[in-house]
């Protein structure tokens, strides 16, 4: 016992150390050596733990016949270490925060990669955050503007109706307008530990990987890497709100509306205050006759605009990202009675054209079933022969509605377990892992933003009939 317990707390120090020494090394400065150590040390900890919890107890998948008792047992195993590991990694997110919590909520969305206990653990990490304090607030604010909230605001609830994991939005009235104004203010840590979070989750895949080689997540850490600097620069998501605002200018039957955007720093961005529900609120959504399948189909137009027809294309539309606000129907020009509101525009791709069009003969092929342009153009996009592997993870579904041409007319939810498919496919993690190493960057966000969106049609139609 006492043997192991030196081991566990060798392996946790050496990590930690390791983690440590690497950002010390790149970052000098006192304080954030001293937050590099103890944030390094809650990740490495972890890690530790998750690692022995699998290692110990978490059990192969038999290479002989078993009875479907003895399968189940095995696979209801692995599904208590999945769920034990997502939690305790949720949690040392969760005290970590900032960019912690940005990788979670990710992890959220790779139903494609990840186990369901996985997935569905981390999605509370997308509207359950810390919220900064109204001292913090307020330096933040004087800090980008010169004013104190009491001197730009005329009234500021103090309690924010959204945190995320970067910022928080708090309900206000400009002083100089009177306007009703949304300001979403950044959490004032998350630019100084940026840096340093994002070294050391790099730093801890790259060892996974030397252990396990068949982890090949790099990829994950490198879009952070690329994204991030874009999300804390508020600049940017004033410039991206006012660039799909007009994009869907010449499309008014379309009822997308976007907030005003009035004033942006680095750090606060001031915009038009919206009413509304979250897009999955179906309670919401009763109350005011409003269609949940219509939701799904405008969400639907409006994403296949952005991604095939302008390129610009919103990577979060997780639903805290997208509500719903009522209107009457003969006060648009769209003819709905609601619009749909799109919210936190700071992450954003720019498709190319020849992705874009590549991508756009990729779904033409498997709406039709064409098994020769589906390889053919799998190929093209994801640079690997895993065309059946391909088209799972970009439609969600099974490879047999797909080759059976039933994919526009499936009335099937898209799920699958990744259990079951390792017992038919025992290489399957190498072989996704390989795909995603494989794509192109810009491929990687566009399957994030496919499965959030399949995941807010399963919320929209959960009490719908099947047709």
């Amino acid at each position: 016992m006492h043997s192991k317990r030196f081991r566990r707390t060798a392996l946790v120090a050496g990590a930690t150390l390791a983690l440590g020494s690497y950002t010390v090394y790149n970052y000098d400065t006192a304080y954030l050596v001293f937050a590099s150590l103890q944030r390094c040390s809650v990740a490495a900890n972890v890690t530790c733990k998750v690692a022995y919890d699998y290692l110990r107890h978490f059990p192969e998948l038999p290479s002989e016949p078993v009875s479907a008792a003895e399968m189940q047992q095995i696979l209801d195993q692995r599904s208590l270490v999945h769920l034990r590991s997502a939690e305790r990694v949720k949690h040392a997110l969760m005290k970590n925060g900032g960019v912690y919590i940005k990788l979670g909520q990710h992890i959220s969305a790779m139903q494609y990669v990840l186990p369901l206990e996985w997935c569905s653990t981390m999605q509370a990490l997308q509207d359950q955050n810390t919220a900064s304090s109204l001292d913090d607030v307020n330096k933040v604010v004087c800090s980008e503007f010169g004013q104190t909230i009491d001197e730009m605001f005329s009234d500021f609830d103090p309690t924010p109706i959204g945190v995320a994991s970067l910022a928080q939005v708090h309900r206000a009235v400009l002083r100089s307008t009177g306007e009703l104004v949304a300001v979403k203010v950044q959490h004032p840590t998350v630019r100084k530990y940026s840096d340093i979070d994002i070294a050391t989750v790099s730093v801890m895949f790259e060892f996974i990987h030397s252990v396990f080689a068949d982890f090949k997540f790099m990829w994950l850490s490198a879009e952070m890497k690329e994204s991030l600097p874009k999300e804390l620069d508020f600049r940017s998501d004033k410039a991206n709100a006012e660039q799909v605002l007009w994009n869907f200018s010449k499309r008014p039957d379309i009822p997308l509306a976007v907030p005003r955007m009035i004033r942006a720093s680095e750090r606060v961005l001031i915009m038009e205050y919206v009413d509304g529900k979250r897009c999955d609120s179906l309670e919401y959504l009763k109350q005011h006759n409003i269609d949940p399948a219509e939701v799904s189909r405008q969400i639907g137009r409006v994403f296949a605009e952005m991604t095939f027809v302008d390129g610009f294309l919103h990577c979060d539309p997780h639903p805290g990202n997208m509500f719903v606000r009522p209107r009457h129907r003969s006060e648009t020009a769209h003819g709905h009675n609601f619009d749909l509101v799109l919210l936190d525009h700071g992450l954003y791709r720019q498709l190319p054209p020849r992705f874009r069009y590549e991508y756009a003969e990729m779904w033409h092929a498997m709406m039709r079933g064409d098994q020769e342009q589906i390889r053919y153009w799998s190929k093209r996009l994801s640079g690997t022969d895993l065309y059946k592997l391909f088209s799972t993870i970009l439609t969600g579904q099974n490879w047999d509605t797909i080759e059976n041409k039933e994919l526009a007319s499936t009335t099937k939810q898209a799920s699958f377990s990744m259990d079951s498919m390792l017992l038919q496919h025992p290489n399957l993690i190498a072989q996704i892992t390989e795909v995603l190493a494989s794509v192109p960057p810009v491929l990687l966000l566009v399957l994030k933003t496919n499965d959030l969106l399949r995941m807010v049609d399963q919320k929209l139609f959960a009490d719908q009939p099947l047709a």
